[in-house]
């Protein structure tokens, strides 16, 4: 594999593919295309020349023109008659069939230079999707609403879903076709740099959704520069990333490249690998583990803490388990278990993979273990699934009530909003910011944000939005969704922005009840050691009350006092004897309090508990009720 290059602003690694700026107004261009006969840059207007680029080693082409600078647009020409874009674009000004530009990425101001990282248990994530998160749909436009995310809601970070550039001007983001180039519709380089730089101004680390496991149909020229795909293994995208097979050593550079460009040159602290499982790699060293010791060891050069949390259906803990033990040594997982387990009790689905879910008992075994399915028969798959998580942290998951996929992946985009009545939205929140795991918010969940979040797309080519929707239809039959809004249309897209203003609305609304819940429960997190992201070393014990629909989560660390949290999932009101470690327990939290509860509810929670009970007395429990206890003195809310 060719060397690394030259430093980037005292940095150890810098990009050695595409088109790099060499003050003080020169341009290297450096491709891969080892089955090209020639390769040659062509400059636009008002340059006008194509230059052929020299042979190298291992199928790489390479030339410096000068004098050029930051700006310039160009094409590269295979075979003096196949004109495409420059596969490491940095800029895609004009979409993906345009030209690429030059970018000078030393160019920006940052003022960050103090910021370290946040480690993944110090993370309480915010995932957004820049074009609906506002009106504007840009990434300037996000950072007014930092001072929120900070300092009204309370969270540490936030997770970015795919911004590369992708066709036309509306979609997820999981299309991309150009890796190293920020969308021109979001704001390009200097937006996402604007962005990044805002944040950690504000204290909020960035994490960046990114997609390894295939590259969107439109727009995706890499084909013709050289053997990126392989036909030995078929995904739900099409052709797998070419990883192990001939010539596989220059497509994973691509791909660590990549990584390490994030981290580097747009300082962002963390990396959300999309969908891991269809990334297939027989080789000795998994790309996973490559990817994850590249950015660990960046980091440390860097002096910052940088993520790599992996997305996967797989229930495979060599995931996140350290190489030591076996493992690809990443930070963390998302966790679907946990999200099924919970949708599947507050709301009854039994359709689709929902399935393989819907009793307590998955939910404790998904807050205990982290996963449900640890080698046991799944009804959906129709076999066994997953090994176990033992070896693992509490702290290496993330989980979620709600996220892009759960709620975009559904025919009509509905949130738990439109699933569920409105007390068990609390319930949702406390059983995710108060488990021992890496909590995330999808965008709007905190004040019950009413419009769906869809699936759209911008697609060029009509076939092509053919079938999408199609390909949408084929997934939901397992779910028995027939209708569905179109993909393609522009409505579909401005139904899916958020109504920001219903955060800003009046003290007596319940969207401001919802929020100043989620509030105060990521204030105590904060605040109670238990409540934390946890260790193996930590307590945790779960106690389950069937009849009454009722969990009750032990809680306790070597610092702060413990914490006893029951959470109600019943929508009636139930005669409870209590299950818990013996001791004096007082109040510190009741979703019946009057500054929460958009509803009426005359039972409150006792303001002690002496455990075991003198007499076996049974408490009424209130239809989804939640009550938080500790040890100690309670603390003292601030006015929230």
């Amino acid at each position: 594999m060719p060397r690394q290059r030259s430093a980037l602003n005292n940095s150890p690694w810098s990009l050695d593919l595409g088109s790099t700026f060499l003050p003080p107004a020169s341009v290297r261009f450096r491709v891969w295309a080892p089955q090209a006969r020639s390769v040659s840059v062509r400059l636009l207007a008002p340059h006008n020349l194509t230059l052929p680029l020299n042979p190298q080693p291992f199928g790489y082409w390479e030339g410096t023109v000068s004098p050029l600078t930051s700006g310039a647009r160009y094409y590269y020409v295979l075979n003096g008659d196949i004109e495409r874009p420059d596969p490491v674009s940095r800029f895609q000004p004009d979409g993906v069939h345009g030209p690429s530009m030059v970018i000078d990425p030393t160019a920006f101001p940052w003022t960050d230079q103090n910021w370290t990282g946040l480690p993944p248990e110090r993370m309480i994530i915010y995932e957004l999707h820049t074009g609906t998160f506002t009106k504007e749909g840009t990434f300037t436009s996000i950072i007014p609403r930092l001072p929120y995310l900070r300092d009204r809601l309370g969270v540490t970070a936030i997770e970015l879903m795919p911004v590369v550039q992708f066709p036309g001007t509306r979609n997820w983001g999981y299309d991309g076709t150009y890796l190293f180039a920020p969308h021109a519709s979001y704001g390009g380089p200097d937006g996402l740099k604007r962005l990044v730089d805002a944040c950690h101004v504000y204290g909020l680390a960035v994490i960046l959704d990114v997609v390894y496991n295939h590259l969107g149909p439109e727009g995706n020229y890499l084909a013709d520069f050289g053997p990126y795909f392989t036909n030995r293994y078929v995904t739900p995208w099409g052709p797998a990333i070419n990883y192990d097979g001939p010539d596989s050593d220059q497509v994973r550079h691509f791909v660590i490249s990549n990584a390490l460009y994030w981290a580097t040159e747009y300082h962002i602290d963390g990396l959300r690998l999309d969908a891991v499982h269809g990334i297939y790699d027989f080789s000795a060293t998994h790309l996973l583990q490559e990817l994850a010791e590249a950015v660990h060891r960046q980091a440390q050069r860097l002096g910052r803490t940088i993520a790599v949390i992996a997305e996967s259906d797989l229930n495979d803990s060599r995931i996140i388990l350290p190489v030591s033990k076996g493992g690809y040594g990443l930070d963390a997982q998302w966790s679907d278990d946990f999200h099924h387990a919970l949708h599947g009790v507050l709301t009854g689905e039994r359709n689709g993979y929902y399935a393989d879910f819907g009793t307590l008992d998955h939910l404790a075994t998904a807050i205990r273990e982290g996963y449900v399915y640890t080698g046991q028969y799944s009804s959906y798959r129709r076999r066994r699934h997953g090994n176990t998580p033992r070896y693992c942290h509490p702290k290496q998951f993330v989980i979620f009530a709600q996220n892009h996929d759960q709620v975009g992946n559904r025919a009509k985009g509905e949130r738990l909003t439109h699933l569920t009545p409105v007390e068990a939205l609390y319930v949702a929140a406390a059983a995710v910011l108060c488990s021992p795991n890496i909590p995330l918010l999808f965008m709007g969940e905190e004040y019950a944000e009413p419009a769906p979040f869809l699936y759209f797309i911008d697609h060029g080519d009509p076939a092509l939005r053919e079938a999408v929707r199609q390909g949408r239809r084929a997934e939901f039959s397992a779910f028995g969704w027939d209708e569905m809004p179109d993909p393609a249309a522009e409505e579909t897209y401005l139904q899916s922005k958020l109504h920001f203003d219903l955060a800003e609305m009046d003290d007596t609304s319940h969207h401001q009840s919802l929020l100043r819940w989620y509030r105060t429960l990521i204030y105590l997190r904060k605040t109670l050691p238990a409540l934390g992201a946890a260790s193996r070393t930590d307590r945790l014990r779960v106690w389950m009350h069937h009849r009454e629909r009722i969990l009750t989560v032990f809680r306790a660390t070597h610092v702060g006092p413990a914490v006893l949290l029951f959470l109600g999932f019943n929508p009636e009101a139930e005669s409870l004897s209590l299950t818990a470690p013996q001791g004096e327990w007082f109040l510190q939290l009741d979703v019946g309090a009057k500054s929460f509860r958009p509803w009426t509810q005359e039972t409150q929670a006792p303001s002690s508990l002496a455990l075991p009970q003198k007499k076996k007395e049974s408490l009424i429990f209130p239809p989804f009720g939640v009550w938080l206890y500790v040890d100690q003195t309670p603390i003292v809310l601030p006015v929230l």
